[in-house]
């Protein structure tokens, strides 16, 4: 009799130990955790399989990916069958863009996935909203050179969504960006010098004529005096 008390009382000993274990050894990324926390962002959740934990942190070289980390970009990146998107926490029409579109621009220097794709689209969605061009003048100082430093590098990539984004940024804020033309213009001059570049940066600049203005022409003259006029 006692034999048979002792099986039992091992048997209802060893699923709860086995509980108990799996409580405290589950690994956190597939633990329900965000289920029961409301605080975890969006972020969170893109594609952790993309992203290397070895190297985010060690070689964070702009605010944005120091952020990104820390969950602090309010859209995350939703995988389509033909292209990506992003899906915002809430209306980007109400979120501050100080200091998302500076954050946003920093990204642009990335040259890992997710954080391309999420820089590149938020900046250029964030520039969408209703009311872009009173929230984006005021942030100018901050952007240029963010801006300058993207179209700087020695990527081909970021160097390209950094004009895509001086385009938009042009567009939005139109004459209010002449007085920091000057600043981005050398990188550009630069640059017409590779061929592959030629025929996007004189498209470019003469989208930055039309949305800056007569006065754009004599700035632009200034750095890149083999500019033609639209």
């Amino acid at each position: 009799g006692s034999n048979v008390l002792t099986m039992s009382s091992v048997i209802q000993i060893k699923p709860k130990t086995a509980v108990q274990k799996s409580k405290t050894s589950s690994p956190l990324p597939c633990s329900p955790e965000p289920a029961t926390k409301p605080q975890p962002k969006p972020s969170d959740k893109l594609n952790p399989k993309t992203i290397d934990p070895f190297g985010v942190h060690s070689r964070s070289t702009s605010a944005f990916a120091a952020i990104y980390a820390k969950g602090g970009i309010p859209c995350r990146l939703v995988h389509g069958s033909v292209k990506h998107r992003l899906q915002w926490e809430c209306l980007p029409q109400t979120i501050p863009f100080d200091p998302l579109l500076v954050t946003l621009a920093e990204g642009l220097r990335e040259t890992k996935h997710p954080y391309t794709f999420v820089s590149k689209e938020g900046f250029k969605e964030l520039l969408m909203v209703e009311g872009a061009t009173e929230k984006a003048i005021p942030l100018l100082p901050r952007l240029v050179p963010v801006l300058k430093a993207a179209l700087a590098h020695s990527d081909d990539e970021v160097f390209g969504r950094g004009l895509d984004a001086l385009v938009q940024l042009s567009a939005v804020v139109g004459p209010s960006l002449n007085d920091h033309l000057k600043h981005l213009l050398t990188s550009l001059s630069r640059r017409l010098m590779d061929k592959k570049f030629r025929e996007k940066i004189t498209v470019a600049l003469q989208k930055l004529e039309h949305y800056g203005g007569k006065a754009t022409v004599a700035i632009i003259k200034s750095k890149i005096p083999t500019y033609c006029s639209i």
